[in-house]
């Protein structure tokens, strides 16, 4: 396996599974999410605006789409974050290791508060209205049910791992003999 695409909501622990497996692997790690917000930076709005802008058009997340599978086609020894990841490795037939990060709402926003300086009930306000509009374009403009996780090789709960545990399972299927 060339690719390994790591999956899953706001506060899931995917941004730190891919730091450490960069590190163990050496391996180029691509964050969908940076890609995203250098899209807004380059439109001169917020984080909320492009998403709600990215809701109302599929334009923004079909430009993302595109740049992942590129990287993908152009490179080996890949590691792609992002929420589609795994649904694009999937639909352009890319041989990849398929990750999906999940953890209970109240793991992911403590996660999220302590990050982004917020209290915990803000930080699950923010990831509840995030969440109804990413699926709500998702569904929309990728026909993807974000809760189907039937495409996923590995599916792990973070709220009960640790972060070297994370890594520790991902590695031990990467490395397991096909």
């Amino acid at each position: 396996m060339a690719i390994i695409t790591v999956s899953g909501l706001p506060g899931s622990g995917t941004s730190t599974a891919c730091k450490l497996l960069q590190e163990r692997l050496d391996w180029r790690y691509v964050n969908a999410g940076d890609f995203f917000r250098q899209l807004a930076a380059d439109e001169g709005i917020s984080l909320a605006e492009m998403g709600r802008r990215a809701e109302a058009d599929g334009h923004f997340d079909r430009q993302l789409d595109a740049h992942m599978v590129q990287l993908a086609r152009q490179e080996k020894d890949l590691i792609l974050e992002g929420r589609l990841t795994g649904w694009m490795a999937l639909r352009q037939g890319l041989p990849a290791l398929k990750v999906w990060c999940l953890a209970a709402l109240p793991v992911r926003a403590g996660r999220v508060g302590q990050r982004d300086h917020q209290t915990p009930d803000q930080a699950e306000r923010d990831i509840a209205a995030r969440e109804r509009s990413e699926h709500q374009r998702y569904a929309r403009h990728h026909q993807i049910d974000l809760d189907d996780l039937s495409i996923y090789d590995l599916v792990l709960d973070t709220g009960l791992l640790a972060p070297g545990e994370v890594v520790a399972r991902i590695l031990s299927i990467l490395e397991s003999p096909r």
